[in-house]
């Protein structure tokens, strides 16, 4: 069966002790989630070890937002994998719409810090998603699949098999607008198809989540659908009654 995952991008927000209560909150709060149910927390850099402080102890991961495309070095202000790992991250989020967007990064740069963060045994959750134009221009089956094969299709089924794909529609990102499950179930089947012509059977093992404002709310119809095996939530995962019910919708 593949690995159910639901995972927090708490984005650039919260202070660090402010970050550590909300730890604190969801693991007084975690035997309310199922034990099949994984459960990922990525906060900002600043707050990564007294965070992993806070989780120590219980089965809630720890993720950083993103990572270096060099191992070390003079590249002031960026964090290397190998960094993320010596502050107790299991997981790195890689490809985020916002990091494409703001930042510029391209399928180049993702190739290099997908690399590293496996090559330091971080598991990458590797996002992939359209924009609204792309969709409007039914452009969006294209996009998804140039982003799975141009950063994905280099690595080996051994590595291919510590990805976690996250499918987030960038026009629901945020905006409180969900795709509905017909929709996420439609694109999230076409990503394991994708997958499936480079890596075989290996495409059914790989844990897909569905992000885009899913909340307490939908989180149940989404989940039920067959390709989907979770969520990277954003603003729900804020706060811990939120990003508890979320989890507990399996």
């Amino acid at each position: 069966m593949r690995k159910k995952i639901v995972a927090g991008n708490w984005k650039m927000n919260t202070t660090v002790a402010d970050g550590v209560q909300l730890a604190k909150d969801l693991v007084a709060k975690l035997s309310e989630v199922p034990s099949d149910v994984n459960l990922v927390v990525a906060p900002p850099f600043t707050h990564l070890c007294p965070v992993a402080e806070a989780l120590k102890g219980s089965r809630i991961a720890l993720s950083a937002q993103n990572c270096a495309d060099q191992p070390k070095g003079a590249y002031t202000g960026e964090v290397a994998a190998n960094m993320l790992v010596s502050a107790g991250c299991a997981y790195t989020i890689l490809g985020h719409s916002e990091r494409r967007q703001y930042y510029g990064e391209t399928s180049a740069t993702l190739v290099s810090k997908l690399g590293l963060a496996l090559e330091n045994g971080l598991k990458p959750i590797y996002c992939v998603g359209e924009m609204l134009s792309e969709r409007n221009e039914g452009r969006h089956f294209d996009v998804v699949k140039a982003q799975l094969e141009e950063v994905l299709f280099g690595l080996s089924a051994d590595q291919m098999a510590n990805v976690v794909i996250a499918y987030e529609p960038v026009w629901a990102i945020g905006t409180g607008v969900t795709a509905t499950s017909d929709q996420a179930q439609e694109i999230h089947a076409f990503i394991r198809k994708v997958l499936a012509s480079k890596f075989g059977a290996l495409a059914e093992e790989i844990t897909i989540l569905y992000g885009g404002s899913c909340k307490p709310s939908n989180a149940a119809e989404l989940f039920a659908c067959k390709d989907i095996d979770g969520g990277l939530i954003g603003g729900a995962s804020l706060k811990a009654d939120d990003f508890i019910a979320i989890a507990k919708s399996y």
